[in-house]
């Protein structure tokens, strides 16, 4: 389960990191700002699941 939980946290954070890189590099191309903007509520998205799973882990796993 723990294993499970800690790929699942390494794939949000990938997540979180490509869609950043994206949003990032659609910004410096000059492209449309609607892409932007749908990049960047995606990475929202994408940081807000990171640490749901993140205090989950800590919940379930944490010592103390």
């Amino acid at each position: 389960m723990q294993t499970l939980l800690n790929i699942a946290i390494a794939l949000a954070l990938l997540f979180v990191v490509i869609v950043l890189g994206m949003g990032l590099w659609n910004m410096m191309k000059g492209g449309p700002g609607n892409t932007s903007q749908r990049l960047m509520r995606l990475r929202v998205i994408g940081q807000a699941v990171a640490i749901l799973l993140l205090m989950g882990a800590l919940f379930l796993f944490g010592r103390g």
